[in-house]
């Protein structure tokens, strides 16, 4: 799966691709795009032997019935001497093999070479990387689903929330929510912060209290098939002030602006410079303190996306969030994100949940 365009991105010829997929706290997520094994199994202690017309699969027998779920030849290993038998018979006599170096621990290249020896090992995690960022329909209807539960649970949350209640039982329930909707997992451990804890983009819930007159920002994102959504929503709990009516619709304007940019040979830093300039020319200067988006897949931060620190020119295909947001300390804050695809003369947006005005619940 993805064989070709992978191979077409690699900056010099290599026989093959090895993927090893440790797992643990070594996830190579690139296995799960050149296996297309993204239904079943975590494949711990596997390797993906990628050609540019085929993926040669060895797994171990605890994951044979998901492996046989692909497309793949499947090699089963009972014990990690076979795995490494197997691996050495496979592999053959190619000579120059590529490696993804940014998920291959040390310890484990070490082995690589140990069993095959004197090879010309070549890193070939960017043309993966770039491989990754162009989605195809299959990938885009996928994320569409991820996006679809989030949004499902962005509109409902405003049910549940009570005075009196703690950041992270709000936090548990829009958990159980995306899982009873589908998700294999949540994205990311997932943002919900009330009051003054807003202000705080990358804020871990607490356990505090809501109350009336607080904003109430969540920002989440299901997992589904592998692929992550990734959506925030902001509300005041209770009556919302002109000050925070005014954060809230200066957010909105310039989110709107910002999808509104994006399309096919868009270029990435210009959006988000723009988006800087027009939260910096009203009251709220210097206040949003991170990029207008990112690049969205089998990770929630695929790719740069909307950064002026690294410009990227979109391309159809890409994934990407529009996320503005301004940040008052000590008041709160606002973050409005969406899920866009990249198309050739706009943005299809793959998240719905209301935002047109600040919701008051």
């Amino acid at each position: 799966m993805h064989e070709k365009k992978i191979f077409s991105e690699l900056k010099e010829d290599v026989d093959l691709l090895l993927i090893y997929n440790r797992g643990g706290s070594t996830v190579d997520l690139n296995f799960f795009y050149v296996t297309g094994l993204v239904t079943g199994g975590i494949f711990e202690g596997s390797y993906a032997i990628v050609y540019p017309d085929e993926t040669k699969v060895i797994t171990s027998l605890l994951e044979e019935t998901s492996a046989k779920k692909g497309d793949n030849d499947i090699y089963i290993f009972r014990t990690s001497k076979e795995r490494e038998e197997l691996l050495k018979k496979l592999v053959g006599e190619a000579k120059k093999i590529g490696l993804n170096y940014s998920s291959l621990t040390l310890e484990d290249f070490e082995k690589i070479k140990k069993n095959l020896g004197d090879r010309n090992y070549v890193d070939v995690g960017q043309a993966i990387m770039n491989a990754r960022m162009i989605k195809d329909e299959n990938e885009i209807n996928i994320i569409r689903e991820a996006a679809k539960i989030a949004s499902e649970v962005a509109e409902i949350m405003p049910d549940f929330m009570k005075e009196g209640m703690r950041e992270y039982e709000l936090a548990a329930r829009l958990v159980y929510e995306m899982l009873k909707r589908g998700a294999s997992d949540v994205a990311f451990t997932s943002i919900v912060a009330f009051g003054e804890n807003t202000a705080e983009p990358h804020y871990v819930p607490g356990a505090r209290k809501l109350k009336k007159g607080d904003f109430v920002l969540m920002d989440f994102g299901a997992k589904y098939r592998m692929y992550n959504s990734d959506t925030t929503r902001t509300f005041v709990f209770g009556k919302a002030s002109e000050e925070q009516r005014e954060i809230y619709d200066t957010v909105l304007r310039v989110q709107e602006m910002g999808i509104g940019m994006v399309r096919d040979g868009a270029s990435g830093a210009e959006i988000d410079s723009k988006v800087h300039d027009f939260i910096d020319s009203t009251k709220y200067k210097g206040l949003m303190t991170h990029s207008t988006g990112h690049g969205l897949g089998l990770a929630v931060h695929d790719h740069v996306g909307l950064s002026r620190n690294m410009d990227v020119t979109l391309r159809e295909g890409m994934v990407i969030t529009v996320e503005p947001g301004i940040y008052v300390p000590d008041l709160g804050g606002v973050r409005i994100e969406d899920d866009v695809v990249v198309r050739k003369n706009s943005a299809e947006v793959l998240t719905f949940a209301k935002k047109k005005e600040l919701i008051e619940v």
